[in-house]
């Protein structure tokens, strides 16, 4: 079985890399940033030159791109080249009523389709720990299985097509505010002479311990942004929440907070930089 596989940003290139090293037939890849290609090569994929060439020689084409335009564009280029031999994964993080589109526009050619985006960040692609959320029949989520089992543990079917990027949504929507919660009262205890690292111990020994503040508050305390999951994807992904809340008729006056923070964090250059980077707008702010 031949997997393709297109975008290879800060996830993509790692999540392609464990398939690189697990599977034992071709991968072949493609990305508009002509050096990803490369370092993929040099791992041992075959590079191809667009989408379409990757999913005409590919029997399992995989996508990992950033929009839903993107994700759109991708599919509509391959589609004359896919028929009833091939499945398609988007691992994307993209807008679900996008996604239930382009699954029927694949499907319609005979091939499988599923929506499979990822939770966890940077290290845990690298570490093929990723987890994941699928949506789409079961017959092609139990054929995609073993194939996502190459880049995480902990993957779970939500249910129909466009389900995993609800599920995937609503995770992300919650750690921003469990994240928030973390900048607001981790800034109130430095006001008043606690420092991060006594923040977080303290707060492991009773009911506010999160994974959030348990991976993060190094970060915090060295200033240190760098990025493995960054504040425009974040910001990205809120406005997608907050668009399904407002579809679904769904108040989430909460998440529209986190959201403002966020859209402070993009205004002041920050978008770049990882999403633990969202402290320094509560901490500047009066």
């Amino acid at each position: 079985m031949k997997i393709g596989f297109v975008g290879l940003g800060i996830m993509g290139e790692s999540m392609c890399e464990n398939i690189i090293k697990k599977h034992d037939d071709k991968v072949y890849v493609f990305d508009f940033v002509e050096a990803k290609v490369k370092q993929l090569e040099a791992a041992g994929a075959v590079a191809c030159a667009s989408s379409r060439e990757v999913a005409g020689q590919a029997d399992v084409f995989i996508s990992m791109v950033p929009k839903s335009e993107h994700s759109r564009s991708v599919y509509e280029e391959i589609v004359p080249v896919l028929d009833a031999t091939k499945t398609c994964i988007d691992m994307s993080t993209i807008d679900p009523s996008v996604s239930v589109e382009i699954s029927k526009m694949v499907k319609k050619t005979g091939a499988q389709f599923v929506d499979a985006p990822v939770v966890k960040s940077k290290p845990a692609a690298i570490a093929g720990k990723l987890g994941i959320y699928v949506g789409g029949d079961e017959e092609a989520y139990e054929k995609v299985r073993p194939i996502l089992a190459y880049m995480g543990e902990n993957i779970i079917r939500m249910g129909e097509n466009g389900k995993g990027l609800v599920m995937k949504i609503c995770h992300n929507a919650l750690v921003a505010q469990i994240q928030n919660g973390v900048n607001e009262t981790s800034t109130l205890a430095a006001a008043n002479g606690i420092d991060i690292l006594t923040f977080a111990e303290a707060i492991s020994y009773g009911g506010g311990q999160n994974f959030y503040l348990d991976s993060k508050k190094e970060v915090i305390a060295n200033n240190d942004f760098t990025t493995a999951f960054s504040v425009e994807n974040e910001h990205k992904d809120l406005g997608i929440c907050m668009k399904l809340a407002e579809e679904s008729g769904v108040a989430m006056p909460g998440q529209a907070n986190t959201k403002r923070v966020y859209d402070e964090a993009m205004e002041q250059g920050f978008g770049k930089e990882d999403f633990s980077a969202t402290v320094k707008v509560v901490r500047n702010q009066k």
